[in-house]
């Protein structure tokens, strides 16, 4: 793997690299890239611990390069979209709870031998594989603002290398009055929901991370709903969003990822803020909710 590596971050026709690594190698090899000039693309969980991120983006920074992590959920169209309806004010009104899951049964023998479950390549176990998606997913419905506190709830479950099978948490927001919470696992059926309640209206989806398929996807959106006289029914439906695909959606990350290189390199832009900066978030949440866990499920303030 390292005659792999070396080769492309020293090969003068390679621009960019995407970073697949288990966490623990990342901060080596990221620095190694970011200080080759090669921007990067880097799986998640970005790091062990916000520590090591800053040191990846301080030296991304300083090399001029593009950084991001590969959630490729934020560059489908039906992201945006949902974006869309939930910041207009009057279709959606204020977000007052966010809910998120990422949960899959892979079986005994993943639990056994995935790198995922080894604390000498992916520690953070499925806090980092699965609630790096769930901790973005409310970051994202909550316009990237850390939450005032960040609360781990007592149902962890580890394996026997200590590396978390099972965990969930719940994050508040005081100037907002809003509250989320999280459910992520190895060892739970298959979920990828996402639900946003606003003040005027709900969002939820079951598919947030991957699409049931890759030509469309869709949301179910509720603006205005009221019971009717009598409390016999609703007077409105969910309406059902369907919103077309062109690409898969890690061809629009690519395509996102590759725009910004290009920038970079034939107009001299900047690189683009905003991705480290989700990442960065990410990361301090998620080390917020491991840190709670490890205190016995204390409040940690932000």
């Amino acid at each position: 793997m390292e005659i792999t590596v070396k080769f492309l971050m020293t090969h003068p026709f390679v621009d960019a690299v995407y970073m697949p690594l288990p966490t623990t190698f990342h901060l080596h090899w990221a620095i190694l890239a970011a200080e080759k000039k090669k921007h990067l693309l880097l799986e998640k969980p970005t790091a062990l611990n916000v520590e090591e991120l800053d040191k990846i983006l301080d030296a991304c920074d300083k090399n001029g390069v593009q950084f991001m992590d590969a959630s490729m959920w934020y560059h489908h169209p039906r992201t945006g979209k949902m974006k869309e309806m939930i910041v207009d004010s009057k279709l959606f009104g204020q977000v007052k709870a966010i809910h998120s899951s990422s949960s899959y049964a892979p079986g005994q023998e993943f639990l056994e031998n995935n790198i995922r479950v080894k604390p000498d390549l992916d520690a953070l176990g499925a806090l980092g594989d699965a609630g790096w998606y769930c901790i973005g997913a409310i970051l994202w419905a909550m316009n990237q603002t850390l939450p005032t506190t960040v609360t781990a709830l007592p149902n962890v479950a580890r394996n026997s290398a200590g590396v978390i099978l099972t965990c969930s948490a719940s994050l508040y927001w005081e100037k907002e009055e809003t509250v989320a919470t999280f459910y992520c696992s190895f060892i739970a059926h298959e979920t990828m929901d996402l639900r946003v309640y606003g003040s005027n209206g709900t969002c939820y989806l079951y598919d947030f991370i991957l699409p049931f398929g890759e030509d469309s996807a869709s949301f179910n959106f509720t603006s205005g709903a009221k019971f009717v006289d009598l409390y016999i029914g609703w007077n409105v439906k969910p309406e059902v969003v369907e919103v077309t695909s062109q690409l898969p959606q890690e061809g629009y990350m690519i395509q996102e990822f590759a725009s910004l290189v290009k920038a970079i390199k034939f107009s001299r832009s900047k690189p683009e803020s905003k991705w480290p900066h989700t990442s960065r978030i990410t990361q301090l949440v998620l080390d917020a909710v491991n840190k709670s866990i490890d205190t016995g499920f204390q409040p940690v303030h932000m």
